[in-house]
């Protein structure tokens, strides 16, 4: 892409309620920035006012059922303080933390936003409206804020999109030098969330944002042969990162990130945590595949018993396996005469 490309903020639209029909809203912005739409415009909207306009509020106090209702697995689960946050797969279809249920920018009436659970229908909706109204070819795409996997803050992505082009699959082609490109397959479509959001911003209660010059942004009829947002997410043998660390370690052992077991275990926290406490969740992992089982936990050391020396090995085992998970190494010694406990060492970088 060459030229210039000039993002406009959408301001002048209103506190958005349910109902309230967004093309309205929409064109509020427009005339408020002083902007006609003309042919390969893209609209960047946040979903914050889809939610609203579509109703999708809640006022149960209970936030942690509201993200169950809203959760399709759990990715990975982590204590604050006297809560638990949640990476999961929403039901709006991307990755994130507590399925994108806010709190955040709702208004006078309070209460938790749900995103919805088809995005692309919503710019699919978006889309025809403002071609109708307008007459020209735009994209659209409906932005949310998530974290990112290895970098610290967050930044907004294309939650959903229609008629815009959200992924320049340049694999097979060369580059500058003319070297083949094997891997390079550019997320436009989160691209443009994130360029929009420079100009929403997230404390300016500017909800849309205009995209002009972007050359090639737009796909060709029909515009639902194309992938949209929903396809920007991996899924099955594509997806690396199912699992936390500690989650994938755990759930080979039985115990499921976000169910009661994992509960009863006891759930990692993001902060400082202690060895014992480390050790504490590592022996309950383990003793959960041997419910015959018995730990001492002594300060350096876990004395493990079992019924037979087959449920010691076992035992032995899923807790050397669990204590990695939290950071630590497990080394048993022999075991007693008559093979039925063993000492297990605990050593590693966890702080006591």
């Amino acid at each position: 892409m060459s030229g210039p490309i000039t993002i406009t903020p959408l301001t002048g639209i209103p506190e958005v309620s349910e109902g309230d029909d967004l093309l309205d809203m929409l064109q509020t912005g427009l005339d408020h920035a002083g902007v006609s739409l003309t042919d390969g415009d893209v609209i960047v909207v946040s979903s914050k006012i889809a939610s609203k306009a579509l109703g999708l509020v809640t006022h149960d106090p209970d936030k942690d059922r509201v993200v169950r209702g809203e959760t399709e697995y759990v990715v990975a689960e982590r204590a604050v303080g006297d809560r638990v946050t949640r990476i999961v797969r929403a039901k709006a279809g991307p990755i994130m933390a507590a399925a994108g249920v806010d709190g955040s920018n709702t208004g006078a009436r309070g209460g938790w936003l749900l995103l919805p659970h088809d995005p692309d229908a919503v710019c699919e909706r978006l889309h025809d409206g403002l071609l109708e109204r307008h007459g020209v070819r735009v994209g659209i795409v409906l932005s949310d804020t998530a974290g990112r996997p290895w970098r610290v803050g967050q930044v907004d992505f294309a939650l959903g999109a229609h008629g815009v082009v959200v992924l320049d699959d340049l694999r097979g082609g060369t580059d500058a030098d003319g070297k083949p490109l094997e891997v390079t397959a550019r997320a436009v479509a989160d691209e443009i969330a994130a360029a929009a959001d420079l100009a929403k911003g997230k404390v300016s209660a500017v909800p849309a944002a205009l995209l002009r010059g972007l050359p090639g942004a737009l796909v060709p009829e029909p515009l639902e042969s194309h992938p949209r947002g929903r396809d920007l997410v991996r899924t099955g043998p594509g997806d690396w990162f199912g699992y936390g660390r500690v989650e994938a370690v755990r759930a080979a052992l039985g115990v499921e990130p976000g169910s009661a077991e994992a509960t009863a275990v006891g759930i990692a926290p993001t902060g400082t945590d202690t060895r014992i406490d480390a050790v504490g969740r590592a022996v309950r992992v383990a003793l959960h595949g041997v419910p015959s089982a018995t730990a001492d936990i002594g300060p350096l050391t876990v004395t493990l018993g079992a019924d037979t020396a087959y449920e010691l090995g076992r035992l032995v085992s899923r807790l050397c396996t669990a204590l990695w998970c939290e950071w630590l190494a497990g080394t048993p010694g022999h075991p007693s005469a008559d093979g039925l406990s063993v000492e297990v060492h605990v050593a590693g970088a966890q702080a006591g």
